[in-house]
């Protein structure tokens, strides 16, 4: 027992002795952990403000939709969660694949002839197309049945190859000087694209995202292949079926309700062209604050 009792005391000390000497480093180093926290702040900033942005526009779009099939329909609101997964999955992925594409393989070579292909084909295809596919990928043969999980990521399959090319497009337009000049000064390719090429594309790549998203709230053959059709049940959970304005629209006018369809049809259009002219006024945004007034 006093052979434990040393060997836990030792070994006490030992991790006291360490923690003391990190906490040391730390505080010797703190103006350059600051000065980098800074820099990494900086370039992530506009990123962050679309995402808010985006974010922040689901549970409105949500709000409103509830208290519109409230209040005129005498419906019961229900959540919208196949767009916020829809928004998670795809637009990491996509923004990580052309970053990968653009500076790592220098757009050029097989691989990046194949994706280009295939994105513009998959950006191409109809969205029923996509629909078929996640009904009998998600819903038939993994077995999720009609669910929000499974309208979700439907969604996030169709939205990514716009997402892939629009920022694709944005990272090329970025001047090759740039790049040069910080290469010159014996910067890192990671710290070259997270400070100077991400914070120079960042207006066109946020008003892809939130373009895609405009996109994404207004389909209904996904969904209605996803998700199904259920108007007057609030989803319990992901694995749930649900509905969209889009399909609340089909379901009026299929079942005898123009006037509602009609309303219903006036709201979806006024959330699309606000999401428009959003995307317009981010990127001129981020724009003008990354490049000033000249340009």
């Amino acid at each position: 027992p006093k052979a434990k009792e040393i060997r836990a005391k030792t070994l006490s000390n030992i991790i006291v002795v360490c923690v003391g000497i990190a906490l040391a480093v730390t505080l010797l180093h703190l103006g350059e952990i600051w000065t980098a926290f800074k820099a990494v702040l900086r370039t992530i900033a506009p990123f962050i403000v679309g995402f808010i942005i985006a974010f922040l526009l689901m549970p409105i779009v949500n709000r409103v939709e509830a208290l519109f099939n409230h209040v005129l329909f005498k419906r019961n609101p229900h959540p919208r969660l196949s767009r916020a997964i829809a928004t998670i999955i795809a637009v990491p992925i996509g923004i990580a694949s052309a970053i990968f594409l653009v500076e790592y393989t220098n757009n050029k070579g097989k691989l990046v002839k194949i994706v280009q292909v295939a994105t513009e084909t998959l950006a191409g295809i109809p969205s029923i197309v996509y629909g078929l596919f996640g009904y009998l990928i998600f819903v038939v043969t993994f077995g999720w049945g009609y669910s929000m999980l499974a309208g979700g990521i439907t969604l996030a399959i169709m939205i990514l190859p716009t997402i892939v090319r629009s920022t694709q497009e944005s990272l090329l337009s970025v001047q090759g000087g740039l790049r040069e000049g910080a290469y010159a000064l014996g910067t890192s390719k990671v710290r070259t694209i997270f400070k100077i090429v991400l914070p120079s594309a960042a207006g066109g790549i946020v008003t892809a995202i939130i373009l895609a998203i405009g996109r994404v709230v207004s389909e209904s053959a996904v969904l209605l292949l996803t998700i199904n059709m259920v108007v007057n049940k609030v989803p319990e959970s992901l694995m749930s079926p649900g509905t969209s304005l889009a399909l609340d629209i089909y379901y009026f006018a299929s079942h005898g309700y123009p006037d509602e369809a009609a309303a219903t049809a006036v709201v979806l259009l006024i959330f699309v062209i606000i999401l428009n002219l959003l995307a317009g006024w981010i990127g001129n945004m981020i724009r003008k604050s990354t490049y000033g007034d000249a340009k």
